[in-house]
């Protein structure tokens, strides 16, 4: 935890005020149990009523200040913990979005959303305890055996027998509970893994019928979660039985030699009475502390999560000097680049070359696992390359920022991705500035202005999370006009017409064409009829190029594009 604390660095004059008010309220709580003595033996004891009222009217007002001081720390306790929270909070987000795609398949995603809630929480809560608790106990505790002491050196000794029992106790169980609160962090993430896939999934599972093998597995991973934490919860159980006997038979053993010197005349009724007070409240800053010894062991185990996010340095980082781009647009060019995924046997693409122009229209097609998606992810960055160059106007992609970079391209992914909005909100976070005008245009050149126009309000209608109110064509359309809307330098179509119809996909592509005149487009496509047209088609085969040309000339020269085409069109289509 102790990696955390330069977040805590804004909220230090709160803090120190909480610990300042901690401070009066337990000197108030200490200074309790004396008035009482005075009260019994000076005033109940010899009857003087005037002394009585005198001394209850300082106990009024010391509780009356100690109360306010507890109210006020709570307060500010709770203020800086949330904004602790918040910050911390803030920075993992704002660090997680620098990730490239490996670090995100490192951590996962199931356990980056843990981490990002459940974790930071735990940390905000004990945050609370120990600026009210952490603080507070020892006061108690250290003052405690002061003013007891004060009151009857000989009748400490029973305290010094407790004490040290309770420390051993609180010792022992937080030794066994800090591996099983670790555990339960990590069983908390294949918890969400499995249930956010069950989420996302359930169209899946529902059309395969296999609800009740996922609700099997759901149930698994829930026991599993649940029986961790039944065990940590007995273990720690333990600890409140033990300090309550230990309290009591302390108690016990003081009214008994406490009795004794009362007898002998050693001591005052009233400083027994006191006595007992302090051994109350020295017991429980000790009960205190141990409930602290509950919660840091879970805590500090979510610190260690959240300094590993923290920790984790992207692989793809912005060069110090970045280069000066020429003036050329949109030109791109693999030169030999070999690229693998981290732990994998074999490179995903090996030995790539070749090159786009504005104006034209590059098309790769291939298989399935064939590296076709590896491919465009490197031209934004995605994931660096093992060997080899990618350039994108004269400049190798890792000579220039990130945001250099993603300026010049337009990405439409494979899967279509909507954000929770509008229609307008969605097809403006291609361009923030956008004008209603450009939005209808890329909404037209999408092919998407019909079934926007047939919606109740039009550019202003609701998208739902995921986009679970249109069809799979509307969303890879609004997607198209995301990209469109940008007006950048570079194009990528990553299969993006797939849930288009022939009769859709011919218009937009048409559209399309005129409307990238100046532009590079490189168009990832299974459909052979989406790419004939195109000025340049590579053919990937198991992560190399099989051929590179037009669509006449592949297929003369290459057989694995004459099988693929062969297995969609027709011999008159072909010829």
């Amino acid at each position: 935890m102790l990696k955390l604390r330069k977040y805590i660095k804004p909220f230090q004059f709160t803090i120190c005020l909480v610990l300042g008010l901690v401070l009066l309220q337990s000197l108030s709580e200490l200074y309790l149990p004396t008035l009482m003595s005075d009260i019994v033996d000076k005033g109940v004891i010899t009857g003087d009523t005037h002394f009585i009222w005198k001394i209850g009217g300082y106990m009024l007002l010391v509780a009356a200040g100690g109360m306010i001081c507890s109210i006020a720390a709570s307060f500010f306790s709770a203020k800086a913990a949330s904004g602790f929270g918040r910050l911390l909070r803030s920075k993992i987000f704002s660090h997680v979005s620098n990730f490239s795609l490996s670090e995100f398949d490192k951590l996962g995603t199931a356990s980056l959303i843990t981490r990002t809630t459940n974790d930071i929480t735990q940390i905000q809560q004990v945050m609370i305890m120990m600026l009210r608790m952490m603080a507070f106990a020892p006061m108690m505790c250290i003052g405690g055996i002061i003013m007891a002491y004060s009151k009857d050196a000989k009748l400490t000794l029973v305290l010094a027998v407790a004490i040290p029992i309770l420390i051993v106790a609180i010792v022992v169980i937080a030794r066994k509970g800090i591996p099983l609160f670790k555990a339960m962090q990590v069983k908390l993430d294949k918890l969400n893994r499995v249930l956010r896939e069950n989420l996302t999934g359930i169209r899946v599972i529902r059309s395969f019928n296999r609800v009740g093998h996922e609700k099997k597995r759901f149930d698994e991973a829930n026991w599993d979660l649940t029986q961790t934490a039944i065990r940590v919860n007995k273990i720690m159980a333990a600890m409140m039985p033990i300090m309550m006997v230990v309290l009591n038979l302390t108690t016990v053993a003081i009214i008994w030699f406490g009795g004794h010197r009362i007898s002998n005349g050693n001591m005052e009724v009233g400083d027994m009475m006191a006595f007992i007070q302090y051994a109350m409240q020295i017991m429980f800053s000790f009960i205190m502390l141990s409930m602290m010894f509950v919660m840091i062991p879970r805590a500090s185990v979510s610190a260690v999560r959240l300094n590993e996010v923290l920790e984790t340095v992207a692989d793809i980082k912005d060069p110090t000097t970045p280069a000066s781009l020429e003036e050329r647009k949109g030109h791109v060019e693999f030169r030999d680049v070999t690229f693998s995924y981290p732990g994998a046997e074999m490179p995903a693409i090996s030995n790539i070359s070749f090159s786009m122009n504005p104006g034209e229209v590059t098309a790769i097609i291939g298989g399935t696992g064939s590296g076709k998606s590896t491919l465009i992810n490197l031209i934004p960055r995605f994931y660096d390359v093992d060997s080899g160059q990618v350039i994108v106007d004269g400049v190798d992609v890792r000579d220039m920022t990130q945001e250099q970079l993603r300026q010049k391209v337009g990405f439409v992914p494979q899967q279509a991705i909507l954000f929770t909005g509008t229609i307008a909100e969605n097809i403006r976070y291609g361009k923030e500035d956008a004008t209603d005008k450009e939005l209808e245009h890329a909404a037209e050149i999408a092919q998407a202005t019909e079934f926007i126009t047939s919606m109740p309000d039009g550019f202003q209608s609701t998208i739902a999370q995921g986009g679970t109110n249109v069809s799979g064509g509307q969303k890879q359309r609004l997607s198209i006009a995301r990209a469109l809307v940008r007006k950048p330098e570079i194009y990528i179509f990553d299969d993006s017409f797939s849930a288009l119809d022939f009769k859709t996909d011919a218009k937009l592509r048409a559209a399309l064409k005129r409307e990238t005149l100046d532009s590079t487009v490189l168009i990832v496509a299974q459909r052979v009829s989406t790419i004939m047209d195109a000025d340049q088609i590579i053919v990937l085969d198991d992560g190399k190029i099989a051929g590179i040309g037009t669509h006449k000339e592949l297929l003369d020269s290459s057989s694995v594009y004459r099988e693929i085409v062969m297995s969609q069109l027709s011999e008159e289509e072909i010829a």
